[in-house]
């Protein structure tokens, strides 16, 4: 493109060894932390794992260095999926060194599981990991959340994938429908687009991030309690360093802040109006919002109105103030698992003790395969793809009725296309077909059928509290079989890049086109 410099000798290397070059880097704040708390062996251990890291990458880098990329946007989304696989062996190396006491497979699964932002909790005991293992944790899932902002704007939404396909005018994964000026650009300026993207976005995510924090810790929070649960939610990793938000020292305080910050996985218009494809982008008028608004507010007052008629059976005398904590236990639980965060209210207990009522884990497995939003670190279906779907619906009704009669939605929705409730019905089916084979795998490897259905729905969502929330009888995930675990892995990494994008890096048309 003209007017345009060439990019520099970083810009040219492979954007998964620059991924790899940052992941090495970010191991000296938990080397410098560990130091300032005088433990110095996983000091150590993160120190030579990110100095290792930074001098294989020296050196991949010089000889790569004069090599420019081949394949534009398609291979930065092969990029992201090696991120995913293959850059938490790396980052396993030294929590697997610093704790000692569990296998690589072990740490390979909790760096995927912070990465893709699922945030399964495989050592349940918080005791067990020190505080520089609790801060790499979280900090891998920040990262990863970081990493999927930042590939919604350049890497996702020029090919059409995770949710652009039911609102850009194009296909998944094909450039070549697009307009011919836009494509062009697409295909000329895949670098100097995702370098914009990360110096636009990464200043508001990490600026979020340190506000939340601020104010965890104003509420009560530990510093590393409330960076971790600050992290976890700005990612929606949902992990935690004490083993949930009941066990911190904010309480209430600290969930209200939470319960804002929720917003910024269900609709990316509460950051960016980068990824608008169609509309004015406002947020009243923004579908995802509307719909995520629906059901944080309707669910909890259908669970409310349960729990008070349970409650008023068992002639209950329980005073105003521990129901109304129960309906906000149920408020926030409720928003936090449809942004597949994961973090349960401490009145979560209370809504269903003062009712008499057990809440079935089934409500918080739809919440989580409903998910948040597009293009936000939200995990799940996407509000918008259920929103098409839920309008090509009310579209079947009105042709039953008038046969003849002509779409009159004009303005409302624009920001979904003429077929996008196919599109979005055809990842559905996609969604359910891997959900079945991942639980049919799970089965046969042992586990029951029960904890293959959870485990499947868990890892697809991206939503780890999932399993020790929703399961009627606990699930230790680290007495898992080998082949269990590596279906998991796979499980995750498939649900963070979603089925249509591994579709589209394997088929030669999308790689002709």
């Amino acid at each position: 493109m003209r007017g345009q410099a060439p990019p520099g000798p970083i810009a040219r290397l492979p954007l998964f060894l620059l991924l790899t070059g940052v992941a090495a880097l970010s191991m000296y704040v938990p080397a410098g932390y560990a130091l300032a708390l005088d433990l110095h062996a996983p000091a150590r251990s993160f120190f030579y794992a990110g100095t290792l890291g930074l001098v294989a990458v020296t050196v991949a880098g010089l000889a790569m260095g004069n090599r420019m990329p081949r394949y534009g946007t398609l291979g930065q989304l092969l990029s992201l999926l090696a991120t995913f696989a293959v850059l938490p062996v790396f980052l396993a190396v030294p929590i697997h060194d610093a704790l000692r006491t569990t296998s690589f497979l072990n740490a390979y699964f909790d760096m995927v599981s912070a990465i893709t932002t699922t945030g399964a909790d495989l050592f349940t005991d918080p005791a067990r990991l020190s505080a520089p293992l609790h801060l790499w944790r979280a900090q891998v899932g920040w990262m990863g959340g970081l990493l999927m902002w930042i590939a919604a704007s350049a890497i996702l939404a020029p090919l059409s994938l995770g949710g652009f396909e039911v609102t850009a005018r194009g296909e998944p994964g094909n450039l070549a429908n697009l307009a011919g000026g836009q494509a062009g650009r697409m295909r000329s300026e895949p670098r100097q687009r995702l370098l914009r993207v990360t110096f636009t976005l990464t200043p508001i995510y990490a600026g979020l991030t340190v506000v939340l924090w601020t104010g965890l810790v104003a509420a009560g929070d530990r510093p590393l309690v409330a960076l971790c649960h600050a992290m976890s939610v700005m990612a929606t990793s949902g992990i935690s360093p004490v083993g949930g938000v009941p066990q911190s020292a904010s309480g209430f305080a600290g969930e209200f802040l939470m319960l804002f910050f929720f917003a910024f996985a269900l609709t990316r218009l509460t950051f960016s109006k980068d990824t608008v494809t169609r509309g004015e982008g406002r947020i009243d008028r923004d579908p995802e919002f509307r719909v995520a608004m629906l059901l944080i507010l309707g669910v909890p007052t259908l669970l409310f109105l349960r729990h008070w008629i349970g409650a008023f059976d068992l002639a209950s005398t329980q005073d105003g103030v521990q129901v109304l904590w129960g309906f906000w236990g149920g408020l926030f639980t409720v928003a936090s698992f449809l942004t597949t965060t994961g973090f349960v209210s401490g009145g979560w207990a209370e809504a269903q003790q003062w009712s008499g009522l057990g809440t079935p884990g089934l409500l918080l497995m739809g919440l989580a395969l409903i998910g948040g939003g597009v293009a936000t670190t939200a995990g799940g279906v996407k509000l918008l793809r259920v929103f098409s779907l839920y309008l090509a619906g009310l579209r079947e009704m009105e042709l039953l009725l008038h046969p003849s009669s002509v779409s009159g939605e004009g303005a409302r929705n624009r920001r979904i296309q003429s077929n996008g409730a196919f599109i979005a019905w055809v990842f559905f089916m996609l969604f359910a077909l891997t959900l079945t084979l991942v639980t049919l795998m799970l089965t046969a490897l042992g586990v029951g059928f029960d904890n293959a259905i959870l485990l499947s729905v868990a890892s697809l969502s991206t939503t780890g509290p999932l399993i020790d929330v929703a399961a009627e009888t606990p699930i230790r995930l680290i007495e898992l079989s080998a082949p269990a675990k590596g279906v998991i892995c796979a499980a995750m990494v498939l649900g963070r890049l979603e089925t249509l994008a591994i579709i589209a890096l394997l088929s030669t048309e999308t790689w002709r086109n």
